[in-house]
């Protein structure tokens, strides 16, 4: 009898051990799991633009618009908007646009309500120092925008200040959504970081999830997921030159 008890717990342990042993090596798979996971975590979703309907049927909205090359003498320029009527929530919102390198060229910014023939503004503005996305906020200038109006703008570098046809002029349109229209029906997001972008990019909200993408590469140029997210928006519009330019200009990620 003794000697069928000790054969009995010889095989219950032989037949335990495996099972140990596969649990102890699913033990650390999980671990294996998180780390990964916290890998993935680091990339950011890439924002997703889905204009809105009316805005696509418009008319051609931007010039300029192609990033051809660097190797004349002049800069080029490119207005970072879709080639339709984009749309913003803000009163005074931040205009982007690219310079290919840096100039010494005068820049001129020109305003125009659609309604009327004479600009809303025309003036030189500050050339920047460095190629590479700038901003113009509209609130430096003074200027605000009437709810469902649409409005051309042009970025211009001044070759020749007596032959306005050599301009180099990149541009688009916008229009503002009136307010409540916005949180209500459409549900626009005022504040400014990752998650703002992506939803403000899916609801159409071009101007609104660029120029915060902008702000937040100001603040930490070298995150290289915010350039990545910017490339991607640029690419859904057309503007794969510069989206390129963006991506060499991001660090790896760490």
């Amino acid at each position: 009898m003794k000697t069928s008890i000790i054969i009995c717990n010889t095989l219950v342990i032989m037949l335990c051990l495996p099972v140990f042993s596969s649990g102890v090596g699913a033990a650390t798979t999980p671990d294996q799991g998180i780390q990964a996971s916290a890998g993935k975590l680091e990339e950011s979703p890439l924002p997703i633009y889905t204009p809105r309907n009316k805005n696509m049927m418009m008319p051609r909205a931007r010039v300029g618009g192609s990033l051809r090359g660097t190797e004349g003498k002049d800069p080029e320029i490119v207005a970072l908007v879709p080639d339709h009527v984009g749309l913003t929530v803000k009163q005074a919102p931040s205009l982007n646009w690219f310079l290919s390198k840096p100039t010494s060229l005068p820049i001129r910014f020109t305003l125009i309500d659609t309604r009327t023939v004479k600009p809303l503004h025309e003036g030189t503005i500050p050339t920047p120092s460095q190629a590479g996305v700038q901003s113009l906020d509209l609130k430096d200038l003074g200027l605000t925008l009437e709810p469902d109006v649409q409005y051309r703008w042009y970025i211009s570098a001044i070759r020749n200040p007596d032959s306005p046809s050599q301009d180099i002029v990149a541009g688009g349109m916008i229009e503002r959504c009136e307010f409540s229209t916005c949180l209500v029906e459409m549900e626009v997001d005022l504040s400014c970081d990752r998650p703002s972008v992506l939803r403000n990019a899916v609801r159409g909200f071009w101007y609104d999830a660029i120029s915060c993408l902008s702000d937040l590469i100001k603040i930490n140029p070298q995150d290289a997921s915010l350039r990545r997210m910017r490339a991607a928006l640029l690419k859904q519009v057309g503007l794969n030159g510069v989206a390129e330019w963006d991506l060499m200009s991001a660090s790896p990620l760490k």
